[in-house]
């Protein structure tokens, strides 16, 4: 688990993190319907080079690509091909960068053209349940508190959290401690402390929770054949609250 202790610590961390929202800005205009999401992961990769990162998700336990791309019932890791994005699809993006040794990561899921009502509230029901877990991210606080405040937000809007994938501690590697779980369990997890940086990414389904993968081996579907949507940010937490680094860029 890193604890942040020096302004260039920091500095690293803002930096790949804003080259993840970098990437993830351009996305949005560029996920189309006809979009390959091969194309999507080559345009990823490129970009973050001439930012000055690396891809941090290529060759991480062997995964093959720089960005994950996970389509309707996918919820998470699904690996992009020359499959083409279609109208009325739901597109998750996922991302990590890496920047002089330090790690940013954030997802976002995009609604593709017009979608029914009630895709636009499970979207928005995620992305709500993102911000609700950031804010109760403070100094002082237990990870369990973040995990509440995602799961009771998510299941009083009729929707399910994804159990078997959680957020975690972010630093010098991918995942660090703690896991963050979108849950609440017996375990109430480490007291916040300034300096320490969270990946909070909360993944909910429109049906029950349970995931399998698929014979790759990395995508994971919704077991019954749901939707699912995924948002994600890099919080460090401060004395003066939690700092979104994944939110801006300079």
């Amino acid at each position: 688990m890193i604890t942040l202790k020096s302004q260039d610590e920091i500095r690293k961390m803002r930096r790949a993190s804003q080259i993840v929202f970098s990437c993830l800005s351009d996305l949005k205009e560029m996920t189309k319907p006809g979009r390959m999401t091969k194309e999507l992961d080559i345009f990823v990769e490129q970009k973050i080079t001439q930012m000055g990162g690396t891809p941090a998700f290529k060759g991480y336990r062997k995964f093959p690509a720089s960005l994950c791309v996970s389509i309707n019932d996918e919820v998470v890791h699904g690996i992009p091909s020359k499959r083409v994005i279609q109208e009325g699809d739901v597109v998750g993006l996922d991302l990590g960068v890496i920047y002089e040794g330090y790690y940013g990561d954030a997802a976002i899921t995009l609604m593709i053209g017009a979608v029914p009502p009630e895709t636009r509230r499970l979207v928005e029901v995620t992305e709500q349940s993102l911000y609700r877990g950031i804010h109760a991210a403070q100094v002082g606080h237990r990870v369990s508190d973040i995990s509440y405040a995602v799961e009771s937000y998510v299941t009083a809007s009729g929707y399910s959290v994804v159990r078997q994938y959680a957020g975690h501690g972010i630093g010098r590697a991918l995942h660090e401690a703690p896991e963050v779980p979108n849950f609440t369990t017996s375990a109430k997890g480490p007291r916040l402390r300034a300096g320490m940086v969270l990946a909070i990414e909360p993944m909910v389904n429109v049906g029950k929770s349970e995931v399998y993968l698929r014979a790759d081996r990395w995508t994971a579907v919704t077991a019954d054949g749901s939707l699912s949507a995924h948002f994600e940010h890099t919080v460090l937490i401060t004395e003066q609250g939690p700092v979104i680094l994944t939110s801006h860029s300079e």
